[in-house]
């Protein structure tokens, strides 16, 4: 069985063209935004658009609410693509997807880090190299370059789904509401 051929315009491809120096990265929107540690800018390079909120009232987008409105590339195709750009000691805080998420640091040191048994395991990559989690294990990341701590950092992360959503764990959600961070 041959796979169907389509034709597309320039003007239709064009649509599916995104400019990294277009991109509009934003702030806000995630329940750990404004943690100190968790300050980050998000990216919609391909798809996140906003899910259908099944999870309950505190499941949101990956990349947030404005990021999510706000994709380069506007497709529903079975996954999704972004970048954090964060410094050194920054990086959301605990939570987890029902789809896999996988990153790639294109610049700098991050580290990826699940939970296992109460603690707190992980590994260090750099530019290049890929860290894949899969659906339902609790997660984060967090841009550890200290050797030049006033600079930036981009992580590439590939989420699976066609509007994939994230909830932060119980303990995140604990400490943000303990220090003001959320209702």
């Amino acid at each position: 069985m041959a796979i169907p051929q389509i034709r597309v315009t320039r003007e239709e491809m064009r649509k599916r063209v995104a400019y990294f120096k277009d991109l509009k990265g934003f702030d806000g929107g995630l329940p750990d935004s404004r943690y100190p540690s968790a300050v980050r800018k998000l990216y919609n390079a391909v798809g996140f658009q906003p899910p259908a909120g099944k999870g309950g009232a505190e499941v949101v987008s990956p990349v947030g609410a404005q990021a999510a409105e706000n994709a380069a590339i506007r497709i529903s195709e079975g996954f999704n693509l972004g970048f954090c750009e964060a410094k050194p000691g920054n990086g959301p805080m605990m939570h987890n997807h029902d789809t896999n998420e996988t990153f790639m640091p294109l610049t700098g040191t991050w580290r990826c880090l699940w939970e296992l048994d109460g603690k707190d395991e992980y590994f260090d990559v750099g530019p290049w190299d890929i860290c894949s989690f899969p659906p339902g294990v609790n997660r984060r990341f967090e841009n550890i370059t200290h050797s030049e701590p006033n600079k930036t950092h981009f992580l590439m992360f590939v989420i699976g789904g066609n509007a994939p959503e994230a909830d932060f764990t119980e303990k995140a959600k604990s400490t943000l509401r303990e220090e003001g961070y959320l209702a």
